[in-house]
């Protein structure tokens, strides 16, 4: 029996704000449905955002905290979806962050400026759709020597966000 994989978007409900993203479904259906569901399930919830590197980006995704850790839902790993019409143009472009090819997990980057030489290399996957001003603060966030926030932000929870038409 096949799998049926809803295909709506996400809200994060962050400790400085909420941030909607629209997964990009027909580019990169497998790395949605891994965001989605990690999302959708609680996976996120509590998680921080632990690397902060203003003008550049923003990292999360990792329940340790430590920037190693994480899982897909497909096991450890899964492989890149790299579409050759998406490119990180500018701020709010949601990627796969991973340690090379093939290497993806749970966690995840948003831009805050254009990261032309990140294209190819991580997986595109959605966009920021509301919320920019919460990505702002993030990513103005104060940080240490290691790019770790010197205050917590985290991921208070994540819920599903139907697509509009």
């Amino acid at each position: 029996m096949a799998v049926v994989v809803k295909e709506e978007n996400v809200r994060l409900h962050t400790t400085l704000g909420v941030m909607d993203i629209e997964l990009y479904w027909k580019h990169a259906p497998k790395t949605c449905r891994n965001f989605y569901e990690l999302s959708t399930s609680g996976y996120y919830n509590s998680t921080s955002f632990h690397r902060v590197i203003r003008a550049f980006m923003v990292q999360g995704g990792d329940p340790t905290g430590s920037g190693r850790g994480g899982k897909s839902i497909y096991g450890d790993k899964f492989e890149d979806e790299i579409h050759p019409g998406l490119r990180h143009t500018g701020g709010g472009i949601l990627s796969m962050a991973n340690s090379g090819p093939n290497t993806n997990g749970s966690q995840f980057f948003i831009t805050l400026a254009p990261t032309p030489h990140l294209d190819g290399k991580h997986a595109i996957f959605g966009r920021l759709c509301g919320g920019i001003e919460t990505l702002a603060k993030i990513g103005e966030a104060q940080t240490d020597k290691h790019d770790r926030p010197l205050h917590e932000i985290k991921i208070i929870n994540a819920e599903s966000l139907p697509i509009t038409q």
